[in-house]
């Protein structure tokens, strides 16, 4: 009968932490930094069967496979690490502090914070029998908040417990790095929630709150990953190493201002437009792009475009599309402070009065250590319209007659009301003539409402309309553009002929 066997030889080796129970919660960096603070340990496996059999019930036959060893890297203890934006090393980490919050329960969006994480208490070195779990190096009491240390290198951790439910699916929390005040630096909240726990792996979701990425090597803003709590049945208490590394940018790496030449215009001014863009990071930028929204009736001149780097004058591209201007700077680089300039000219066409005579834009870059995007804006420059020779008032004309036919339309036969009154939204009070005509100038545009006074014609109703329903009233609303001409006619028949016209 066949028979097989196996042997496992395992390096003796002791783990030099007593807390063998670690989960790495991490950023899913490509290749992580880890701390010169980190213990390692090896794992040889060697494998080999031993076989014999009966052949024909005469000859005995055994043997050795050949025998196959491998050799397993130990687990490494990782540090989470506070970097600059692009991953690098902060020359003073003095003041800046990392906090693990719980969430307010009641907001929706879980990422409103109320306490701070109640950590269960480690030590280091261990003294055994005191209860105390082994700590961490650099958070060794497991302090919340922690404040970082230029001796580690902005290195930090934190040690959640399971058994106080702190892995459990649900479970939410923000992770805040706070610089010192009067810093160049932003603050970064990464909200972290366990999704799924499958015996000793837990998954979970970190997600930036401030919308920049949570890595320097990449923009993802979200990421799900693993916890991976080793030996859980023969601890008894399990704690798992938080340690989210994420970079820490200036508060804007990117500075946009728009000016003009004047603050008044009138239709047929040239006003002249100044963008001036600033590197305001700790590295280059490249790939400059402003986006220009130019208001109604200002008609951008393509060549008037200047550019400016550097006190020399450099080429940039200019396209247009509708309303929006985009000058492209691809093949500029900008050094930490160095600034772009670029002037364009537009002009105001009479359509500009009906505008707001504001227009914005936003400016677009990225970083040469990091790729990162960076952005800023809208830069708003608000030009104060004067209509010069022209008038955006318009004017208002009218009727009132008698509708033989209800269609709301005065037919040759149909005469006029005289001394019919006609109120206006504003308040004027306008009076037909013998005709039974009204104009109104010099009205200012926009929605405007007149209604009849019928107290004023005796003898006379409104109209049914046969044609149009909104009009089966005694008010009429129009839209009057700046400089137009609005209509608003109102038909009505004698109380004679009311009976035989219901």
């Amino acid at each position: 009968m066949p028979f097989s066997r196996n042997s496992l030889v395992m390096d003796t080796q002791r783990w030099q932490h007593n807390l063998l129970l670690a989960a790495m919660l991490g950023v899913s960096l490509p290749a992580p930094v880890f701390a010169q603070t980190q213990q390692t340990t090896s794992l040889n496996i060697i494998n080999q069967a031993a076989y014999s059999y009966n052949f024909d019930d005469t000859q005995s036959i055994s043997g050795f496979t050949t025998q196959n060893s491998l050799n397993i890297a130990g687990l490494i203890d990782p540090l989470g690490q506070v970097t600059g934006c692009a991953g690098e090393i902060l020359s003073d980490y003095t003041g800046f502090s990392v906090a693990l919050y719980e969430v307010e329960p009641n907001d929706p969006t879980k990422t409103e914070v109320r306490n701070l994480v109640s950590l269960t208490r480690t030590e280091l070195p261990d003294i055994p029998g005191n209860g105390i779990a082994k700590g961490l190096a650099p958070n060794i009491e497991n302090s919340n908040p922690f404040f970082l240390t230029n001796g580690e290198q902005g290195n930090y951790n934190f040690l959640l417990d399971p058994n106080r439910g702190q892995l459990d699916i649900g479970r939410t929390y923000v992770l805040i790095v706070n610089p010192p005040p009067n810093t160049i630096y932003n603050q970064r909240r990464v909200k972290i929630t366990i999704q799924e726990r499958r015996g000793d792996v837990v998954v979970y979701q970190a997600t930036s709150l401030d919308g920049k990425p949570l890595s320097s090597t990449d923009d993802r803003t979200t990421l799900v990953n693993t916890i991976n709590i080793r030996d859980a049945e023969r601890v008894g208490l399990v704690l798992g190493t938080l340690n989210i590394k994420t970079n820490i940018c200036q508060a804007q790496d990117l500075q946009i201002i728009k000016t003009g030449d004047r603050a008044t215009a009138t239709p047929g001014d040239t006003v002249i437009y100044r963008l001036s863009v600033k590197n305001l990071a700790s590295s280059s930028i490249n790939n400059v792009v402003i986006a220009d929204t130019l208001p109604l009736g200002f008609n951008f001149v393509p060549a008037s475009v200047q550019a400016e780097f550097n006190g020399n004058s450099v080429q940039i591209n200019a396209t247009q599309k509708n309303a929006q201007v985009t000058f492209q700077a691809l093949n500029i680089t900008l050094p930490p402070a160095g600034i772009l300039n670029v002037a364009y000219a537009a002009v105001l066409t009479p359509a500009a009065i009906r505008g707001t005579g504001e227009n914005s834009a936003i400016a677009t870059a990225q970083r040469t250590d990091n790729n990162i995007s960076v952005k800023d804006g809208p830069a708003i420059h608000r030009l104060r319209l004067l209509p010069g020779i022209l008038s955006d008032c318009g004017t208002l004309i009218g009727r009132v007659f008698v509708d033989k036919n209800f269609d709301g339309e005065q037919q040759p036969n149909e005469p006029g009301v005289p001394n019919a009154v006609i109120f206006l939204d504003d308040g004027n009070r306008v009076i037909t003539d013998k005709q039974g005509l009204f104009s109104v100038a010099n009205v200012l545009p926009g929605y405007r409402t007149g209604v009849l006074d019928f107290t004023s014609v005796p003898g006379y109703r409104l109209a049914p309309n046969r044609k149009f329903k909104e009009r089966n009233s005694q008010s009429r609303l129009v839209r009057l553009a700046p400089g137009g001409l609005a209509r608003m006619n109102f038909a009505v028949i004698p109380l004679a002929e009311e009976g035989s016209h219901d």
